[in-house]
Parts: C-alpha cells; sequence; structure tokens
C-alpha cells in the first residue's frame, strides 16, 4: 500500500483559484475511470515515465522534476484519477471538467486526445497535452520553468503558473521533486554507464539508423551549406555557416552523443545515459534523419513519410 499521505493526499477537493485561467489540479466528475488507486510500484514507473518525459522535451532534471512533483501532489502521477468526492478534477495534472479537462477551446484533453488519436486517459497522451499547453501558451509558464535555477524554484513555478491551485500544498510538492531528483537525476541516486558513442554517418546529408554523432563531431547536408553538431557543451545545433537555426537546448546539461536509433527515435544522451532530448518517434523501425539542402533537419520513416521536422525550411 501507500504510505498514508501519499495515498490520501489527492483524495481531498482542491479549491480552485478564481483566474481567468482555469485551474489545473482538481477535479472529477462522471464518465471516466473509476478513483481506485494503484500501487506503489505503478506509481513510481509513472513518475519516472514522467520525468524522463520532461528531460526528453530538453529541461534540466531539477526543471523536470518540479513537474513531476506537482504531478505527483495532484494525482500521483494516474492518469485515470478522479476528484475525491465528485469534483471536476481529471488525470495527472487534475484539469477541470468544463474547462481544460473537456471545453476550453483548443486548450483541453479530450480534444486534445481526439486530434491524436489517442484516449484521453493514456499518461502518455497526458504528458504530451501538458508539454502542449507549456509550449502554445506562455502564460502557463515555460520561459520562467527553464529560467528556474533549482528544483524548488522549478516547482513553484509550475505550482503557480500551470497548475494555479488554491490550497497548494507548496512545501509537499517541493518535497516531492526533491525525491524525485535524488531517484532520477544525474546528480543523485543511481547513475547510468557512459553511452556508447554510435558510428558516423557516410552518406550524403543522411544519417542511418543506428548512426549518429559524437561530441564535438559535426555533419554536413549534402551541398555543405548546413552543418548539424554535436556541441562539448551539450547541445545539439542546427547550423546554416555561423548563425544556428535549431537547437536542443541541452547545453550545460551533459549531453554527450546523438542517436539516430533503430527504433526511429533520435536521441540526445549525457554522459550517464540518460535522456535529454527526443525526437519521440519511436515505434517506426528503420527510419532515418535528413540535414537538407534545404536548411529543414527531417526524421523520415523508411517509407519516406516525414514523422519530425526542425521546421528550418527554407533557406
Amino acid at each position: 500500500m501507500l504510505p498514508a499521505t501519499r495515498a490520501l493526499r489527492f483524495l481531498a477537493p482542491c479549491t480552485l483559484a478564481a483566474l481567468a485561467l482555469a485551474a489545473v489540479g482538481c477535479g472529477a466528475s462522471a464518465g471516466g475511470p473509476e478513483d481506485t488507486g494503484s500501487d506503489e510500484s505503478a506509481v513510481s514507473a509513472n513518475e519516472k515515465t514522467a520525468y524522463d518525459f520532461f528531460v526528453g522535451k530538453g529541461l534540466k532534471n531539477f526543471q523536470a522534476a518540479g513537474i513531476v512533483g506537482n504531478l505527483q501532489q495532484e494525482s500521483d502521477v494516474d492518469p485515470t484519477i478522479l476528484q475525491y468526492g465528485g469534483g471536476p478534477g481529471r488525470g495527472i495534472a487534475q484539469w477541470s471538467a468544463g474547462g481544460r479537462w473537456d471545453t476550453d477551446s483548443h486548450d483541453n484533453v479530450v480534444w486534445y486526445a481526439k486530434a491524436h488519436g489517442a484516449s484521453e486517459w493514456s499518461l502518455d497522451l497526458q504528458l504530451e497535452f501538458v508539454w502542449y499547453e507549456l509550449e502554445t501558451f506562455s502564460s502557463y509558464g515555460l520561459q520562467k520553468l527553464r529560467d528556474s535555477q533549482d528544483v524548488s524554484e522549478a516547482t513553484v513555478a509550475f505550482e503557480t503558473d500551470f497548475e494555479g491551485c488554491g490550497q497548494c500544498d507548496q512545501s509537499n510538492r517541493i518535497a516531492y521533486a526533491e525525491a524525485v531528483l535524488k531517484a532520477y537525476g544525474s546528480s543523485g541516486g543511481e547513475t547510468g554507464p557512459k553511452p556508447a558513442i554510435p558510428p558516423e554517418p557516410t552518406g550524403c546529408g543522411r544519417i542511418e539508423p543506428g548512426e549518429g554523432l559524437g561530441p564535438g563531431k559535426t555533419f554536413e547536408s549534402c551541398d555543405g551549406r548546413f552543418t548539424l553538431a554535436m556541441q562539448t557543451d551539450g547541445n545539439f545545433v542546427l547550423y546554416q555557416g555561423s548563425k544556428p537555426l535549431w537547437a536542443t537546448m541541452t547545453n550545460g546539461h551533459g549531453g554527450y552523443i546523438a542517436v539516430m536509433q533503430n527504433d526511429g527515435n533520435l536521441v540526445v544522451y549525457d554522459e550517464h545515459s540518460h535522456p535529454l532530448w527526443a525526437s519521440h518517434t519511436n515505434g517506426h523501425d528503420g527510419s532515418f534523419a535528413a540535414v537538407q539542402d534545404d536548411g529543414n533537419f527531417v526524421v523520415y520513416t523508411s517509407t519516406f513519410k516525414p514523422i519530425w521536422a526542425s521546421n528550418t525550411c527554407c533557406r
């Protein structure tokens, strides 16, 4: 069983803040999965999945931990949770029914799930929606989160701008975030072995499955105008001459290699084999990456369908 404080903390109804933005972090109503709880191993697995997801989006380890600490306080990172007592909260961030769960225009989980052909009760879908909201709406505080300097500051930034909670139990959120950072961050807990440096691409402008770049290595488009660099500062950057066009923003975070994996995912790893950024295109075995002569950096399936791009065309 979960410790009592963890098992019960998302059962108390939230107090919604009277904000222009609908408050996240409260709620439930009929029509979804029952609030049955989950065992500690399942919760821990969800926490790790969420932490890796946000690190993969280029956030620093303590920033990702700050988000997950908030999600633990909201829901124990359970995508099927409903607010105790019939309140409006749903899912890992307790988005409100009648608002950001199902009705806000172009900003609700149900709409986003339908648009992506997925279940609104899926953990992966809800994590993607959190990131969609952060990237799409500046008021949800992505820049403040990226500017944060430690785990406490990151936790409060996400709590204040994204969750908009009424009774926030801020000390609990910070404690959960610190525990996540200790367990999963490269500065604490277990660290993995240094990843193998992948073989460098040999083809013109094309990175085949299993190929990639090690520290300080570069790769050019066929016409030589664009250069992809795995920099020694940890950033993976696309340049036109000396002008940066796109980057993973992983500088200062220990970025070590970039590899086009056999599963179709393009990933930047740190020296402890933790993913720092990913294209999230796994599930497409045989995909390859292309540094094109038009300035676009694209991941294609083996049948030449584009599934991710830097959107830096056309130069």
